[in-house]
């Protein structure tokens, strides 16, 4: 099979080159920007002429989104932004689903618990849980995701949350960074979810690329806490003893969007269709941190 990623410079399209290297399907990694040392086919996938062009000249049967506008914030502020988040995060979404409806190929799309947000949540979210964002993000990664469905083509959608890897910017990097460097820190501790390695979110994709069955999934890492507990558990496995961090509420640290307050994804359907096994967030966090500390030797 053909398979087209896009974004395959971001965090998750990073870990989507490690893992293909043991499938026999062949991949084309694709991105708007260069990466030292990776071999990136430049694509725009605002441009449904150009993805067109591409899915016919690699015979394209499944594309990988893993791009999309993620600064939450700044789309909230800044209307070209926020334009452009809806580029990035809808029309892009519809134009490769319109692409691969054409050729009868299977879209798989990364979409986010931002989706859910309005509504205070106490039990983990189901997909079949009806969607309340409350900012820009949020709501333009749900239109994506309407669009994809009306679409008429083939598709997953994959919510994930809190995502971090060894690559990029992300909260598992910059607090590995500030435990050590800084002698204290407040984190708020009133907002719950669970981390995610993109590593174990690639090697999801990929099962469910082998035997795919249509619809919408959750996966993040097993488990739940707070960004406090995950900083604390990111100083503890790097050793970083020194820094004292208190928990703070998100008042504290005032955000022109609401994020959710409760956002842990119900992983009960991808396990049972896909006969995937989800590791507990804190076995995944000491995998990533590990490999960052031998990168980084």
């Amino acid at each position: 099979m053909n398979i087209l990623v896009t974004g395959a410079n971001g965090q998750l399209g990073r870990e989507m080159r490690l893992v293909s290297k043991a499938s026999k399907d062949r991949y084309i990694f694709t991105d708007v920007t260069e990466a030292e040392g990776l071999d990136t086919v430049h694509l725009d996938i605002t441009d449904l002429e150009a993805i067109r062009a591409m899915v016919k000249e690699n015979s394209v049967e499944a594309i990988v989104n893993c791009a999309a506008w993620t600064n939450v914030d700044a789309c909230e502020t800044d209307e070209k932004l926020a334009a452009l988040a809806e580029r990035l995060n809808a029309d892009a979404p519809r134009n490769l689903a319109v692409a691969m409806k054409e050729v009868g190929g299977l879209l798989i799309q990364i979409s986010t618990d931002y989706v859910f947000g309005k509504e205070p949540y106490n039990t983990p979210c189901r997909e079949d849980q009806k969607g309340t964002p409350t900012g820009v993000y949020g709501s333009t990664k749900k239109l994506g995701e309407q669009y994809i469905i009306d679409s008429g083509c083939r598709y997953v959608i994959i919510r994930t949350a809190w995502l971090y890897s060894e690559f990029g910017k992300n909260f598992c990097k910059t607090m590995m960074t500030l435990t050590a460097t800084k002698p204290a820190l407040k984190v708020v501790f009133d907002q719950c979810g669970t981390p995610t390695y993109a590593l174990d979110l690639a090697e999801a994709i990929l099962a469910i690329l082998s035997k795919p069955v249509e619809g919408i999934y959750h996966y993040s890492n097993e488990g739940v806490c707070s960004w406090f507990d995950f900083t604390k558990m990111i100083a503890e496995y790097c050793g970083h003893t020194e820094c004292d961090i208190q928990p703070c509420y998100s008042s504290e640290y005032p955000s022109p969007v609401q994020r959710p307050a409760y956002s842990v994804l119900d992983k009960r359907k991808i396990r049972e269709t896909f006969g995937i096994r989800v590791p507990y967030w804190t076995e995944s966090l000491k995998k990533c941190i590990r490999n960052l500390q031998e990168m980084n030797a």
